[in-house]
C-alpha cells in the first residue's frame, strides 16, 4: 500500500484535491476530521481541552467553541503549542488505527490528508508526498471570505502553519490550484494515475 501524503497551506484547496483522491478510490485520513472526532461533544480530548484552556472555549452546552479556541491559540506560539501536545498523541493514535484498516482491506493508496505533515512530522509514514499550493495574495482572499475573517487574522492563521513554499520545496509534486476546478481535477487524476503505475512497477519489481 502506498501510503500517500497531501499538504498544503490554509485556504491553498487541499480539501479539493482531497475529495478527488477519494472519488477516484483513494483510501482518505483527513487530520481535520480526525481533530473534529476527537472534539466533538463528548469527545476524548475535551477534558483535556478544558483543564488547559478553561471554561471560556466551550459553548453552555458543554460543546467546544472552535472560533474561541482558535482567537485564543493563533497568533500565540506558547498557547498553539500547548493545543498541539496535548492533541498529537490522541491524533497519532487514529492515524495508526486508520492506516491498520485501510492495509487490512487491501487498498492500494491510502492519503494522509494533512495540513500540519511536516509539522507534526507525519511525512516520516509516507511513501510520497503532494503538496497544494496557491500565490500568497489568492490564499489570504480565500480565507477571509471562506472563514469571514479580517486580514489580520487571517495572515495571523497562516503564519501560524510552516510557509507553504517550504512545504512545496519538501514535496514530490506540487499542485497549484490556482485555476478552474475541473483543471485541478485533470491534474490530480493523471497524477493518481501516475502514482498507481508507479507502484504497480515496484510491486513487479519485488
Amino acid at each position: 500500500m502506498l501510503t500517500l501524503g497531501l499538504t498544503g497551506g490554509i485556504a491553498c484547496g487541499k480539501s479539493h484535491v482531497s475529495d478527488t483522491l477519494r472519488r477516484l478510490g483513494a483510501v482518505i485520513v483527513d487530520g481535520d476530521r480526525l481533530s473534529r472526532e476527537l472534539t466533538a461533544t463528548g469527545g476524548p480530548a475535551l477534558p483535556a481541552i478544558r483543564a488547559a484552556f478553561g471554561d471560556g472555549v466551550f459553548r453552555a452546552d458543554g460543546s467546544l467553541d472552535r472560533s474561541a479556541l482558535g482567537r485564543r491559540v493563533f497568533g500565540d506560539e506558547g498557547e498553539l503549542g500547548r493545543l498541539n501536545d496535548l492533541m498529537r498523541p490522541r491524533l497519532r493514535s487514529l492515524i495508526d488505527l486508520r492506516l491498520e484498516e485501510a492495509r487490512s482491506a487491501d487498498a492500494p493508496v491510502c492519503v494522509l490528508d494533512m495540513p500540519l505533515l511536516y509539522e507534526e512530522k507525519l511525512d516520516a509514514l509516507c511513501g510520497r508526498i503532494w503538496c497544494v499550493t496557491v500565490p500568497p495574495r489568492t490564499q489570504l482572499d480565500r480565507l477571509m471570505e471562506r472563514d469571514g475573517l479580517s486580514a489580520g487574522d487571517a495572515r495571523r492563521r497562516i503564519a501560524s502553519q510552516l510557509p507553504t513554499a517550504e512545504k512545496a520545496r519538501r514535496a514530490d509534486v506540487v499542485i497549484d490550484t490556482d485555476r478552474s476546478p475541473e483543471e485541478t481535477e485533470a491534474a490530480v487524476r493523471a497524477l493518481y494515475d501516475g502514482e498507481l503505475a508507479r507502484l504497480e512497477e515496484t510491486d513487479h519489481a519485488e
